[in-house]
């Protein structure tokens, strides 16, 4: 994909103190009208996604019994896991205005290796897996430095690598050919649970860190003489984990087994995202990385001649990618418990739309990796839901491409509505 210019936004590269989260002077209702106008000005981020998954699972709600239930709660965390961090991915070269076709694939295959080397090899599974995690960096380094050293465009190198690291795959494994998963470690990620009392921890860390960053954040705003969001947001922030949380962890320590096998509990996999979460988006917000990246993606032109070295950021931004593919690879094979050497084929259109569907821009430059996972949460509800109806899985496709279709309507449309003009060079 061609790198991509916005005009007239960003021409310059803010200051690394302006950009230390977020602050804006006023009150709560200052704030809350401050929003209003950034979304009737296009700006509308995630909205539209949450939007669609509250309308969505309040419709299947309704259509089924069986949607809104302890079970298929759980049910539907752990599916989404995957395309969650497949999504998150894909936002660190998408930002940039680049695309990784690839990334998929490069799940599925580092873990052919990772099987083949603990099953054939019998070489221990940390190893294995410190191995795999070395051939997704080392992929995202191929692609990177024909990307950005080379400019061949990122479709046309990952499409190659799409179709070639399948032929690898087959290599490993063998056409027909699937392994099993067997070490126990691996399988318990997505189909064992916390202890109960475990969730409730949980939860008052994920409190404990999010106040602590934010005190971090306005500290360093006061240090850099840079104006603060008034303290009451922090506390309403708070409040909304705590009620948002409690009432997730209160669900999913319920009893969704039977009397005589009890399950309940926090899924294991869930920790897992949460910190990989908060650890890309603590990057992507206050470091030079993160800035650097939303500079580039919005005008690299414009990053190249303050000073930013362009090449190496596009050139890291797909070493990311390809390396948390291998997380969302081992979420996978935890789930179904095997490999085969199709693995990863299929996955990263989806963790494209999921991108695309919570609010990242594909022309570069806007974006979370909170919006990934809640537009992964929106394809699982759709795929989720319509097998409760037992709707043919063409049903599914097809809402989900209108659904991408429509977010990146969405995304053209807001950004002309905001003054942008798309310049592709």
């Amino acid at each position: 994909m061609s790198s991509v210019t916005v005009a007239p936004e960003s021409q310059s590269i803010p200051s690394g103190d302006s950009l230390i989260g977020s602050g804006h002077e006023g009150t709560v209702i200052d704030q809350a009208r401050a929003w209003l106008q950034r979304v009737r000005g296009g700006d509308m981020g995630p909205l539209p996604a949450i939007g669609g998954f509250i309308v969505r699972s309040l419709l299947f709600t309704f259509l089924s019994p069986y949607f809104l239930t302890e079970r298929n709660f759980a049910n539907l965390i752990t599916q989404a896991a995957t395309l969650v961090m497949l999504g998150m991915a894909l936002v660190f070269v998408i930002l940039l205005g680049e695309i990784d076709l690839s990334a998929g694939v490069t799940s599925g295959l580092t873990m052919c290796l990772f099987i083949v080397l603990t099953n054939v090899v019998h070489l221990n599974w940390i190893l294995a897996l410190l191995v795999a995690f070395t051939a997704g960096l080392a992929i995202g380094t191929f692609i990177g430095f024909f990307v950005a050293r080379v400019g061949i465009p990122s479709f046309v190198v990952t499409l190659g690598l799409f179709l070639g690291l399948q032929g690898v795959e087959l290599i490993l494994i063998g056409s027909g050919g699937l392994y099993r998963v067997e070490t126990p470690a691996v399988l318990a990620i997505m189909n064992e649970n916390m202890p109960i009392w475990a969730g409730w921890v949980m939860l008052v860390a994920i409190a404990i860190v999010s106040v602590g960053t934010s005190l971090w954040d306005r500290a360093r705003r006061t240090r850099a003489g840079v104006a603060n969001r008034t303290i009451y947001l922090l506390w309403i922030q708070l409040a909304v984990i705590a009620v948002i949380g409690g009432v997730v962890i209160a669900l999913l320590n319920q009893n969704r087994g039977t009397p005589l096998y009890p399950v309940a509990g926090v899924p294991i996999v869930v920790p897992f995202t949460l910190a990989i979460l908060w650890a890309g988006t603590f990057v992507l917000d206050r470091t030079k990385f993160g800035r650097y990246i939303y500079a580039v993606g919005g005008n690299p032109e414009a990053a190249r001649r303050a000073g930013v070295k362009v090449v190496l950021i596009r050139w890291s931004a797909f070493m990311v990618c390809s390396t948390l593919a291998v997380v969302s690879g081992l979420f996978s094979i935890s789930k179904v418990g095997s490999v085969d050497a199709s693995a990863g084929r299929d996955i990263v259109l989806s963790g494209v739309a999921a991108a695309v569907v919570g609010g990242v821009s594909l022309f570069g430059g806007r974006g979370r990796l909170m919006h990934a996972a809640i537009g992964a949460l929106v394809i699982a509800v759709i795929t989720n839901g319509l097998g409760l109806l037992n709707l043919p899985a063409g049903a599914n496709y097809a809402v989900t491409g209108g659904v991408l279709v429509l977010s990146a309507t969405v995304d053209a449309l807001s950004r002309r509505r905001a003054g942008g003009v798309l310049i592709r060079t």
